[in-house]
């Protein structure tokens, strides 16, 4: 069945091109609706997906017609395309000092010479970004054009190293929520579509000994690595190195002994030091650990550092990284890091997206899973695991007193507490009162160390 995108959206085609399936663009000719009159943003965005549909519909014997419809929100204002440079710039400043709200409509029509179904949904997603100031608007400009955008940016590419937090779907802001076409794909029982990503990719079945469960990827550890290498060379060229060499060597030579006592020894690892302040470190696919300069202002020895960084092992030993990209969306992400030679503008871009989504962090059960784990490799290292109890502990202290930052190190994770009890446990330490009276409610978000 031939399929066609309704929109001249490039974002929505790159979507679509990652997502495996080929397709016609065959915009639609019909004027959006711009004032909501006594609908909702969700509403309005539906009608405008379902009108494009049905007019590309119209025009064709058959196939399969995808249509969408984007807008951006703030106190109840419509932020469509900039007209020009000048609203651009208005629109963006504006933007950025408070959070907005971005709706897509979303709206599939499969006609054949018998029958024509219709399928609408629409997502919402809340977006947090840096105040930004008209040089740092007018440097962003100078990259990307923001004439074709909602709201004057783009999420998936430069745009992603000022947004502060996203709360909802990632490919909404995009502008093409995947999800939901791969779920209204499904309510059309198009299933030849909704398997052709993992067609393509391929998958397997192994036993993952952190997890201690059958679990399946799509990609091989060769690919994954192919795909840290991508994200550490973009990472490479947006945020430097610490420049003092000892503190690098030190982070370095305990987390090699870290490694070296893993249950995951066919991957090198590699451990490097951001000069930024934030209170962070962050693991990616492939081997690859980045502790924030803030982090290390915050450890008062080796024993902190060592379960730090272990933690971060345990993310990679239990490829929680992988397990969060496959869950996105058509594996979108996945498929362009390994598929686009490396240095491309394109892989940066997927890069970008990628490092973005390890900052917006795991889940909280991944989170305790690598607290565990990370408490029991320290001790195998040889260092003494109560530094995870300590530093946590401290982390309790730093998230009273400090601001909130874009991404920090103790914002987004399970509650201390909860993670203390499962290093007690770990270590067959004796529970008290308090352990027990924090244990949590199975309630998952997001969280990054």
């Amino acid at each position: 069945m031939q399929i066609y995108l309704a929109s001249r959206s490039k974002a929505r085609k790159k979507l679509l091109e990652k997502f495996g399936l080929k397709f016609k663009v065959l915009p639609a000719q019909v004027k959006e609706r711009s004032r909501r009159g006594g609908l909702s943003f969700a509403q309005m965005v539906r009608l405008n997906a379902k009108d494009k549909a049905r007019d590309v519909a119209r025009r064709v014997p058959q196939g399969l017609i995808i249509a969408a419809d984007t807008i951006c929100v703030q106190d109840g204002q419509i932020f469509g395309k900039p007209k020009n440079m000048q609203d651009a710039r208005r629109m963006l400043k504006k933007l950025s000092s408070k959070p907005q709200w971005l709706y897509t409509g979303l709206a599939v029509i499969k006609k054949t010479a018998q029958q024509e179904q219709l399928a609408v949904d629409d997502e919402k997603t809340k977006v947090y970004m840096d105040k930004l100031t008209p040089p740092q608007i007018d440097n962003y400009f100078k990259q990307v054009s923001p004439l074709d955008k909602a709201g004057s940016f783009d999420i998936q590419g430069k745009g992603a190293f000022f947004i502060k937090r996203i709360d909802g779907c990632f490919y909404n802001v995009v502008g093409l929520p995947l999800r939901k076409l791969y779920l209204i794909f499904r309510k059309l029982r198009l299933f030849c579509f909704i398997t052709a990503a993992m067609v393509l990719a391929g998958c397997s079945t192994e036993y993952n000994i952190a997890t201690r469960q059958e679990e399946t990827f799509y990609y091989s550890t060769d690919r994954e690595v192919k795909m840290g290498q991508a994200i550490d060379r973009q990472i490479g060229k947006e945020i430097k190195s610490t420049p003092d060499p000892l503190q690098q060597k030190r982070v370095e030579e305990i987390g090699k002994k870290i490694a070296a006592v893993s249950d995951r020894k066919e991957i090198d690892y590699h451990f490097r030091v951001l000069d930024e302040d934030e209170v962070n470190a962050v693991s990616l696919p492939g081997g690859y650990v980045y502790v924030y300069r803030g982090l290390l202002d915050k450890i008062d020895n080796d024993d902190e550092l060592a379960c730090i960084l272990a933690h971060e092992v345990g993310h990679i030993v239990a490829r929680h990284s992988i397990k969060k990209l496959q869950a996105m969306q058509s594996y979108t992400i996945l498929r362009v890091l390994v598929a686009v030679a490396p240095g491309t503008a394109e892989a940066g871009s997927a890069a970008d997206a990628a490092f973005l989504q390890f900052l917006l962090g795991y889940s909280r059960q991944d989170e305790l899973l690598a607290d565990q784990l990370g408490a029991r490799y320290a001790k195998l290292a040889g260092y003494n695991p109560q530094g995870m109890i300590s530093f946590l502990t401290k982390l309790q202290d730093i998230n009273r007193r400090m601001p909130s930052r874009g991404y920090s190190y103790y914002k987004t994770h399970p509650y201390v507490p909860d993670r203390i009890r499962v290093v007690k446990q770990e270590l067959g330490e004796r529970m008290d009162f308090g352990d027990y009276i924090n244990i949590e409610q199975e309630v998952y978000g997001q969280a990054n160390f």
